[in-house]
């Protein structure tokens, strides 16, 4: 596009051309012809003198240019080498760091096969141990004056204090649990009078049982399993008198008094230590039961501080049974912000995002429904990835029932964060005269039985009870590899 001052230009030298003519015409008296030619050779000249100053012009700035484009492509030249020289130099770094890591790495990989062989070593001794106590033929009962305190096996008293436990749960020897003599056989009339008779003279004792962190066997939870005694001091287990009492309609009398024991208890328990929690069992018949569900409302509010550590549990098959009424007994307990867990798992058949949002965080299955190949091919979602399933949701796995080290090593693969079972503590009871109200004032500073409870009375023969091993003072514990070497080369 041309310039517009090359154009005023051209017409300057066309005016000036053009008036020079015309003075040569008119003053100078040369003929039109003449002064037509001199214009124009004027015009010509002029046109060709700027031409040639033009180009002059142009050369010099394009030289200038070239110049200016020579420097900067040095300067771009010189940073390219400066950019250069400093990446090799990080290239250098990262290469000694990376084989300074790789050093590192090596050496951490070395460790861990060294522990991963001491942990083999350590299974397959517990394994043969196991294997050992499995074949042993195991008595009933066990005779306090006859038995003789075995050194590879001890006999655990049902009513050792769970406080007294330390927050590790490390068994050493296998569990024997001395169960009590079958009471004797009564009608459903009979054995209705037995559970009003213990629930007016207060005979109803709280077992509990912890539940554990896995790997680490770490008391994280207390679960309170109810038993009555009748008049003759013989325990009525929860399985033998829930039925009898949701017949005769005393299942919400049982709660109520149960709730302000788990209540007190829960007290207790975190004065020590305030991450732990208490499982306390409640019947749907309590749910379902107005009046009695007031009572028992009215006593949760009033403790509603320690609703998130306090866990209401229910059976699987009374949670799929709720009606309206229990659904919104139910909601009432999940708004004043108490969690609860579902437990006599029977099947795999769960839906958790319903379950979480009624308010369940724990659901309880026993470890031989999760490692039986069988139930696991009958239900919807294998047991080992129902842990990460739940988690989604904001629900926890707990493997109950556990009796064996394999069984833990099992449930390990399929993510399973906490356990119970008689492999890490038997229940056991609290003391009979703890009070049941929860308004008792000084209350004694041990919860728990210090001696064993005693096995019922046998009319037509000796009584019999538990052996009790005396304690052993406990080893200094070591950690690291020494501690693997040790467990793994057994006892000195």
């Amino acid at each position: 596009m041309i310039r517009i001052s090359t154009i005023f230009v051209g017409i300057c030298m066309m005016l000036v051309a053009a008036s020079l003519g015309m003075v040569l015409y008119a003053i100078a008296g040369v003929s039109g012809y003449e002064s037509a030619i001199v214009a124009l050779a004027t015009l010509t000249v002029m046109i060709l003198y700027n031409a040639v100053s033009m180009r002059i012009k142009d050369r010099n700035e394009s030289t200038g240019q070239i110049t200016d484009l020579s420097r900067g492509t040095a300067d771009l030249a010189r940073q390219v080498a400066e950019f250069g020289r400093r990446l090799a130099l990080v290239e250098s770094k990262i290469a000694s760091a990376s084989s300074a890591n790789q050093e590192r790495i090596q050496t951490v990989v070395g460790e861990i096969g060294e522990l991963g062989a001491l942990v083999k070593q350590l299974a397959t001794s517990v394994a043969s141990h196991e294997d050992m106590l499995t074949a042993m033929p195991a008595p009933a009962t066990v005779s306090a004056a006859s038995a003789p305190p075995s050194p590879t096996v001890k006999a655990v008293a049902v009513a050792d204090a769970p406080l007294a436990v330390k927050d590790t749960v490390t068994p050493t020897a296998p569990v024997i649990v001395v169960r009590p003599e079958a009471a004797p056989t009564r009608n459903d009339a009979q054995f209705t009078a037995v559970v009003k008779n213990a629930i007016a003279d207060n005979r109803i004792d709280i077992y509990l049982q912890p539940m554990v962190t896995l790997p680490q066997r770490k008391v994280r939870f207390y679960e309170a399993m109810t038993r009555l005694r009748d008049d003759k001091d013989q325990v009525i287990t929860a399985d033998e008198f829930i039925g009898p009492a949701e017949a005769a309609g005393l299942m919400g009398q049982i709660d109520h008094m149960v709730l302000l024991r788990c209540m007190q208890v829960l007290r207790r328990l975190m004065v020590r230590n305030k991450d732990v929690g208490v499982f306390c069992n409640m019947a749907g018949a309590t749910l379902a039961n107005a009046e009695t569900f007031a009572q028992c409302i009215d006593f949760l509010e009033a403790n509603r501080a320690l609703a998130p550590s306090f866990v209401l549990e229910f059976k699987q098959s009374a949670f799929r049974n709720l009606g309206p009424i229990e659904s919104e007994h139910l909601a009432a307990l999940a708004q004043r912000g108490y969690r609860f867990s579902i437990d006599h798992v029977t099947d795999l058949r769960i839906e958790p995002r319903d379950l979480a949002d009624r308010g369940v965080r724990f659901i309880k299955v026993p470890a031989s429904l999760l490692l039986d190949p069988k139930h696991s091919s009958n239900s919807d979602i294998h047991p080992a990835d129902l842990s990460d399933l739940l988690g989604r949701f904001g629900i926890d796995l707990i493997a109950e029932r556990i009796e064996g080290e394999r069984a833990v090593v099992d449930l390990l693969d399929f993510d399973v964060r906490f356990g119970q079972g008689f492999l890490f503590a038997a229940p056991r009871p609290l003391r009979p005269e703890t009070p049941a109200n929860g308004g008792a004032s000084n209350p004694p500073a041990k919860e728990l039985a210090k001696e064993p409870a005693k096995a019922p009375t046998d009319p037509n023969g000796p009584a019999r009870s538990a052996s009790s091993t005396p304690a052993r003072p406990e080893p200094p514990r070591s950690t690291g590899n020494a501690a693997l070497a040790r467990r793994a080369t057994g006892p000195n």
